[in-house]
């Protein structure tokens, strides 16, 4: 199957990152390079774009897509240790980042992924083939107050409770090794009712977010990434959960700096720094031109952070 992913917000992000030809910048999540592309289009030779992507089929497509330009870098690792990245390639301070926590259509639709509730495969849900946890071994190794929490918590699935019981007594039979088994037991649970959506689609995302640690790292990979910003650089993240955005928008907030002193002291006692302002007071969402064109960017929103 082909790399397919329509990149969300193209022109926000863009507009966004306020590219300056000669600078760098860093895609942390490269995908399909949609927004790559757009990037690199708009740097000069002396500028650079670091592509990092966790899915080496990802990296290998935007190889391709961006073979016409000679100054990118590529690199196989979670954008998570974007600062340890940054210390191998010996750059200390970047021009911009953009951080895309969206799900590619090809990991959606590819079955031999195991992503999707739709069709059959393999429950894997790795994002990286080279790591160990698969969506396979969550659902039958951990227990059911886990399996709970995560899909409760994850999932934001209002019947985590009992799926994660239909899930525990369906696996004493016999493994669960293929998405297509894990609907029907889910199904179970939450028939499928017209104009509510797949009954696994919550629960599949809640699995997913676990194989891929998605969400627990996020604070403090923003915060790394505004430390590693020069000033008047930007960092713009796209979140697709209301999670992601949460663990965004604290970590955004946190850097503007807070001062915690009691009221009524003439200065400021605690020491309170900023690190920059939130360009975005609210989140930009899609248009709606964007919305009927591409449905996978309904729940996006869009933060942008400047450094000063």
């Amino acid at each position: 199957m082909e790399f397919k992913h329509k990149p969300v917000m193209l022109s926000e992000c863009i507009e966004g990152l306020n590219i300056k030809p000669e600078g760098i910048y860093v895609d942390g999540t490269m995908g399909g390079a949609g927004h790559s592309i757009e990037i690199a289009k708009r740097l000069t030779n002396k500028g650079l774009l670091i592509g990092i992507d966790r899915d080496e089929e990802a990296i290998c497509v935007a190889k391709k897509r961006l073979s016409m330009f000679s100054n990118i870098i590529f690199v196989h690792d979670n954008h998570d240790n974007i600062k340890k990245i940054l210390e191998n390639l010996n750059i200390n301070q970047v021009d911009g980042i953009l951080l895309d926590l969206g799900v590619s259509s090809y990991q959606l639709d590819e079955r031999s992924r195991g992503f999707s509730y739709i069709g059959d495969g393999i429950l894997d849900m790795r994002m990286d083939k080279s790591q160990t946890l698969t969506a396979k071994d969550i659902v039958n190794n951990y227990s059911q107050e886990e399996l709970y929490e995560i899909i409760h918590e994850y999932g934001e699935e209002k019947f985590a409770k009992p799926i994660a019981k239909k899930i525990v007594e369906y696996r004493k039979q016999k493994q669960i090794e293929r998405t297509d088994e894990l609907v029907k037991i889910i199904e179970k649970v939450l028939p499928k009712r017209k104009g509510e959506g797949h009954p696994a689609k919550r629960t599949f995302q809640a699995i997913r977010i676990e194989v891929n640690n998605e969400i627990k790292p996020l604070y403090n990979t923003v915060i790394d990434s505004i430390d590693l910003l020069k000033t008047g650089g930007r960092l713009c993240i796209l979140t697709f959960h209301s999670l992601e955005d949460r663990a965004v928008k604290n970590a955004f907030v946190d850097s503007i700096g807070k001062c915690t002193c009691p009221p009524g002291l003439p200065y400021c006692m605690c020491g309170a720094k900023s690190k920059g302002k939130i360009i975005t007071k609210k989140p930009i969402l899609p248009k709606e031109s964007e919305l009927q064109e591409n449905s996978r960017s309904k729940s996006a929103k869009l933060r942008i952070f400047e450094k000063v």
